[in-house]
């Protein structure tokens, strides 16, 4: 029987945000996931402080980017990998009022050391953009595809990854452990996304999925070296590729890609730029969605060493590491979570 202090299941950026709280706090763990949930991996992997449809900050944003910028440094580092690439966020403006939302908002205090306040001239023949763009700042691209495939052969190499679908029925419940299989914990953690629908223990939290898919298109005369919003979200990638997303479905909620997203997506592309692209690329995924726009933390209501780290919704890569940090100090340090996270509140 081995023995370590956490069970940790599913290994998206909530998992790995998770456990790496654990390994700056030197417990040990062991991962299950089995590659089924697909959220983290087909995300776009910004990092954006500012809520670009509204102008207004992102929950919590500060202390959202001061844990997760040195967090993935540090992942860098362990896997000798380049994860961050820092780029900037161009907002396009659609009409003078929104040069002058953008400029009110810029002069907020809360929203000053983001919001650039200087128009930016759009150069670029191939982009539709008369009234120019606005900078956000202190943003950029995590290379999540990258970072959850590499992470995933770190934890093999030291023998703490489990490939395998966690069977719930196999789990048994002590005062003071966990045991499952073979493996003795003192307490688990369901880090699932979409999956925890199929958690007996948390089924019930209100999760809303939400199907989101992504295009990568190749537009060798596009020559775009910043993120760009306008409808849809424009990442270049480098190689004169960019993703382009993305889409929001409610119903269809496989893993497979279709062809209406693709042609929403690709409409939504040419009212922005005109020069030619091809689509050399479609993934999907299922987002883990709240109403409340708040991320799923806390404990169950029974048993004492059973928790969820959920709901990252679009904006895990900022959110992840902040969560990830509430729940380690609430289960190691006794500190309370934040109203606004805690399942208690449903």
């Amino acid at each position: 029987m081995k023995e370590v202090d956490y069970i940790v299941v599913g290994s998206g950026l909530a998992g790995i945000s998770f456990c790496e709280q654990l390994r700056a706090n030197n417990k040990t763990f062991v991962v299950f996931d089995n590659a089924s949930q697909q959220s983290s991996t087909v995300a776009g992997g910004l990092y954006n402080p500012v809520v670009l449809k509204r102008f207004t900050p992102v929950w919590k944003c500060k202390e959202q980017l001061d844990l997760a910028l040195p967090m993935y440094a540090n992942l860098e580092v362990k896997l000798g990998l380049e994860l961050d690439c820092k780029i900037p966020v161009y907002r396009k403006f659609a009409s003078l009022e929104e040069q002058n939302d953008w400029f009110m908002a810029s002069d907020k205090p809360i929203l000053s050391e983001y919001l650039s306040s200087k128009i930016i001239k759009n150069y670029n023949p191939f982009i539709d953009a008369a009234f120019g763009y606005g900078e956000v700042l202190e943003t950029g691209r995590i290379d999540v595809k990258t970072l959850i495939e590499a992470y995933k052969k770190y934890l093999l190499r030291h023998g703490l990854f489990v490939e395998s679908v966690f069977n719930y029925n196999d789990l048994k419940m002590e005062a003071d452990t966990v045991q499952y299989e073979s493996i003795k914990a003192k307490h688990i953690v369901f880090a699932e996304g979409f999956g925890v629908k199929q958690n007996p223990f948390f089924k019930d939290l209100p999760l809303v999925p939400a199907k989101g898919e992504l295009l990568t298109i190749h537009a060798p005369d596009l020559k775009m070296d910043y993120v760009l919003k306008a409808g849809v979200f424009l990442i270049p990638l480098g190689g004169d590729l960019y993703i382009v997303g993305a889409t929001y479905e409610w119903k269809d909620l496989s893993a497979e890609v279709t062809d209406v997203a693709k042609e929403e997506l690709e409409t939504k592309l040419k009212k922005l730029i005109t020069c030619e692209f091809e689509v050399v690329n479609q993934v999907a995924g299922i987002r883990p969605t709240v109403k409340d726009r708040r991320p799923l933390v806390g404990q169950h209501t029974k048993y004492k060493n059973m928790f969820v780290l959920n709901g990252l919704g679009t904006r895990g890569v900022m959110i992840g590491p902040y969560v990830g940090q509430q729940l380690y100090n609430f289960i190691e340090n006794g500190r309370p979570l934040e109203k606004e996270i805690d399942i208690a509140r449903f």
